[in-house]
């Protein structure tokens, strides 16, 4: 090729011109040769046999070659990753099936629901720390033997029976095979230091107990009424024989 074959090739001055594309493929495979030597271990290739020539062999393909480097080229070639491939294809598919775990379905409780539990709902006053409470007691005569009953409060947003209403928040009860009941109360925060905060289950009379003190509003939050009372809220009645206040 001359100089100014060279120059039509897009070649530079100086250089060697144009590289063909055998030798850019002789190139490439010495590239990854290097690759290969440095992070390939061949004592733990299974497909890799040195044989009593002195040659090595690759036991997959059933290929011969001269030197480390050639067998490593080769294994990144198309011919060593289609054969890999197929190998591990066919490996799958004698394999023998490996029994799955049994995973235990819990399904979900399906009771016959016998009605609405009877209830007593209380309202207090504690008049020596200005705090409203209120005593629950729910009966359950056919409770189911060996369980208890549960409740939990709700948030107003959590129902979707009413209006999202952030003044209050529910009290729920439940126990089987009863229908869940909730009580509709001021969403206030629940005392529950000491004995503020009590619940008891008499399994002898079916009776679940539940009382539970609201905190008493803070200093400057409004305007108190008679004897320390929340805004709007009647003093209790007095007892019987007292004057009332």
């Amino acid at each position: 090729m001359s100089f100014m074959d060279a120059r039509e090739h897009g070649s530079k001055v100086g250089s060697g011109g144009v590289a063909s594309s055998q030798n850019e493929a002789i190139d490439r495979r010495e590239r990854l040769r290097r690759l290969a030597l440095e992070t390939i271990d061949l004592a733990k290739d299974p497909y890799f046999m040195r044989n009593h020539l002195g040659s090595y062999e690759c036991r997959l393909c059933l290929t011969l070659h001269n030197n480390e480097g050639n067998y490593l080229a080769h294994t990144q070639g198309k011919r060593h990753q289609q054969n890999l491939a197929k190998r591990a294809a066919r490996e799958a598919a004698e394999a023998p099936a490996q029994p799955q775990p049994n995973k235990r379905k819990v399904q979900p409780r399906k009771t016959v629901k016998i009605g609405r539990p009877g209830y007593c709902v209380t309202k207090q006053f504690a008049s020596e720390t200005a705090q409203r409470s209120l005593l629950f007691q729910i009966e359950y005569p056919e409770i189911e033997e060996g369980t208890s009953p549960r409740h939990r409060f709700m948030s107003s947003i959590e129902q979707k029976v009413e209006p999202w209403d952030k003044r209050y928040q529910f009290l729920l009860f439940a126990a089987e095979p009863y229908e869940v009941i909730s009580f509709k109360i001021p969403n206030q925060e629940i005392d529950k230091t000491g004995q503020k905060f009590f619940n008891h289950w008499e399994p002898d009379k079916k009776v679940y107990t539940l009382q539970i003190f609201f905190k008493a509003p803070r200093a400057g939050a409004g305007a108190a009424g008679p004897k320390g009372l929340p805004p709007g809220m009647p003093p209790p009645p007095a007892p019987p024989g007292m004057p009332a206040p």
